[in-house]
């Protein structure tokens, strides 16, 4: 089975997916891209053609949902923060989740909400950035 990661070793997920493992940079960010796109744009409604991934959908149970959708997403912050991100970063990246998870328990307008703010998009780029600028040889053309 060819390796579809350079970084290192990586163990196939249930998905057929492989996800990377190790603590360098480039295996971090594939396992980030991978928890955000799980988390915002696993699929896409039809009709009015929008991505949506399974944070919009859990958010949908009341309580419960949001409080799992937030622990999710902190799995990203954690990530970020064993890349060495400065504090403020994490910080806003906490942000981001906090206002995702007190606005979408709102019922009703919160889950128009969840489906309108990508938390979890908006830490990916935060990470994005921070690695773009600190580790080059991470960064991935995307297509």
């Amino acid at each position: 089975m060819p390796q579809r990661f350079a970084s290192g070793p990586s163990r196939p997920s249930r998905m057929g997916m492989q996800i990377p493992v190790g603590n360098d940079p480039h295996a971090i960010r594939q396992r980030i891209e991978a928890m955000e796109q799980l988390l915002e744009r696993s699929f896409v409604l039809p009709g009015i053609n929008r991505a949506v991934g399974l944070d919009a959908i859990i958010g949908l149970v009341p309580v419960i949902g949001d409080i799992l959708g937030a622990a999710m997403g902190a799995y990203i912050v954690w990530e970020a923060r064993n890349l060495g991100l400065p504090k403020w970063k994490l910080w806003r990246m906490a942000g981001n989740i906090a206002v995702d998870t007190a606005l979408g328990a709102v019922p009703v307008a919160g889950d128009l909400f969840d489906f309108l703010f990508r938390s979890n998009s908006r830490n990916l780029k935060i990470v994005k950035r921070h690695l773009d600028k600190h580790h080059p040889a991470s960064r991935v053309i995307d297509g």
